[in-house]
């Protein structure tokens, strides 16, 4: 005999397809990713301005974490799913799927130099080491990378560096300090990530979002 559902199976249920979404807490980077959460049907409040990291809604859980750990937290388990730059991507080496490009501003990461350059490059600072020595090895450049932080541009105008790779926008940044994009080594864009046991433990539900991701960034 069928027995209706209760409201404690009915709960379950609700639980059980509510995502956990981590997402960039940069001010720029979280307005994108709210903004197109919401635009392919997430009901997400406006947050509270607080010091709050983590936000509780009926149709998913919000954590707020830095740009870097977004495919940690979604490559562990602890979020389903996120939003996060490609850059971050590579950068992280984890086994993310990306089944959506959300689009956003648009950049690349290149690789940098005075526009007097040197006529070797030995040393290459970079706020992406990983996947700047991925870069250099494709380029087949045999140069010692220099893991900073903060303004990399200083490590090429002191001469710490003899070149750079960073994430370039405008390129305005580089032409006050004269320095120029010697080769751009991949266009970049912000992706949706998904957790990979996720998509089979929610899989209606992340199915149903991505389509709907699809479609908006596609109009």
């Amino acid at each position: 005999m069928n027995s209706k559902p209760t409201a404690h199976s009915s709960q379950l249920t609700a639980q059980s397809s509510k995502l956990t979404l981590a997402i960039p807490s940069g001010e720029r980077s979280k307005a994108f990713a709210l903004r197109t959460l919401r635009q392919a049907g997430l009901e997400i409040p406006e947050l509270e301005d607080s010091r709050s990291l983590r936000f509780e809604f009926p149709d998913v859980t919000l954590l707020l974490v830095k740009d870097p750990d977004v495919p940690v937290y979604v490559d562990v388990g602890v979020a389903d799913c996120g939003v996060v730059g490609k850059d971050w991507i590579l950068e992280s080496g984890r086994d993310n799927y990306e089944p959506v490009d959300l689009g956003g501003n648009q950049y690349r990461f290149s690789l940098i130099t005075l526009a007097q350059e040197k006529p070797r490059i030995e040393r290459v600072a970079t706020k992406y080491p990983r996947a700047t020595r991925d870069f250099l090895q494709k380029l087949g450049m045999a140069a010692d990378v220099i893991p900073l932080n903060g303004k990399i541009e200083l490590a090429a105008l002191t001469g710490l560096a003899d070149a750079i790779v960073d994430i370039v926008e405008t390129g305005r940044t580089l032409k006050e300090n004269g320095l120029i994009e010697k080769q751009v080594l991949l266009e970049l864009s912000t992706r949706f990530i998904v957790n990979r046991a996720a998509l089979k433990l929610k899989a209606q539900r992340l199915r149903n979002f991505i389509h709907a991701l699809e479609n908006n960034a596609k109009s």
